[in-house]
């Protein structure tokens, strides 16, 4: 009898190890449905793949599913969770809290100047996020990723710098299903410091369309800055982000990797590409 018992429950436990596994991979709600379409012709030169989520229709449209599942650095697309992190633990008040420039001479001129968190999201200054996490901490920063249930929620890498090349890794299904989690407001942070962080992520607006996103782009030799323009030693690109458009939003979330030239914005150039075509901006 103990051993029937002892049998049932190890078949019980696979099966609910199993079902979490599967729930956890797919990162699907039982009623979203997937897409598949070839999108190679956009993506020549690059390993790359593309995540898009209609909201009003809950479904997936994906190119490169495999791709689409690979969890790798977010580089400066963690800027938009390290401003809300930065807002939420009141280290940043709102979108015009300024740090001072220390005088160090970055080879990006935009970055040589005070910066606000609306400057440093459009000009991806590094400096200003890694104060901004600095001042938050590691034990904090810990919490809320956890909290957020961020890719594989590893910041080992240095509180400075696990989100570029290092530690922390996120897969573009995951970049979207943040994007999501985010702009209807289901993350453990206030609606109004999610607010001031949607205002500064918005691009362009235009034929009854408004693009908000960031970049992203990690070097070969890490920790190494670059020109802008100079794109040879960019090995990952992103761009991550959504329109809104006809009382819809279009969630997205594009990924390249190469041996060089795979930086953000050649992301985004692809990405504005695919959604232009499918006439959704």
């Amino acid at each position: 009898m103990k051993k029937v018992v002892l049998l049932i429950c190890i078949i019980v436990t696979v099966l609910a190890t199993g079902c979490r596994n599967s729930n956890t991979s797919a990162n699907l709600n039982k009623d979203e449905k997937i897409f598949k379409e070839d999108l190679g012709s956009y993506f020549t030169g690059y390993d790359g793949c593309f995540v898009l989520f209609d909201q009003n229709k809950n479904e997936y449209l994906i190119y490169n599913e495999s791709k689409s599942q690979k969890q790798v650095s977010p580089c400066s697309t963690f800027k938009i969770m390290n401003a809300l992190i930065g807002l939420e633990t009141k280290v940043l008040t709102d979108e015009n809290t300024t740090f001072k420039w220390d005088g160090t001479a970055y080879q990006n001129e935009a970055w040589n100047k005070d910066q606000t968190l609306a400057t440093a999201i459009t000009n991806s200054t590094f400096w200003y996020f890694q104060q901004n996490a600095s001042k938050v901490g590691s034990d904090r920063m810990q919490s809320y990723i956890d909290k957020v249930d961020y890719g594989n929620k590893d910041i080992s890498g240095g509180i400075t710098q696990f989100w570029e090349q290092s530690s922390l890794k996120i897969s573009p299904r995951e970049q979207v299903e943040m994007l999501k989690r985010i702009y209807t407001y289901q993350m453990p942070i206030s609606k109004g410091n999610i607010d001031i962080v949607k205002k500064i992520l918005v691009l362009s607006k235009e034929n009854g369309a408004t693009l908000s996103g960031k970049t992203g782009s990690g070097l070969k030799d890490v920790g190494r800055f670059i020109p802008q323009g100079i794109e040879d030693g960019y090995v990952i690109g992103w761009f991550i982000g959504y329109v809104e458009k006809d009382d819809n939003v279009y969630y997205f979330a594009t990924n390249i990797e190469g041996e060089k030239d795979a930086y953000g914005g050649k992301a985004k150039e692809i990405t504005l590409e695919i959604l232009k075509d499918k006439k959704l901006f």
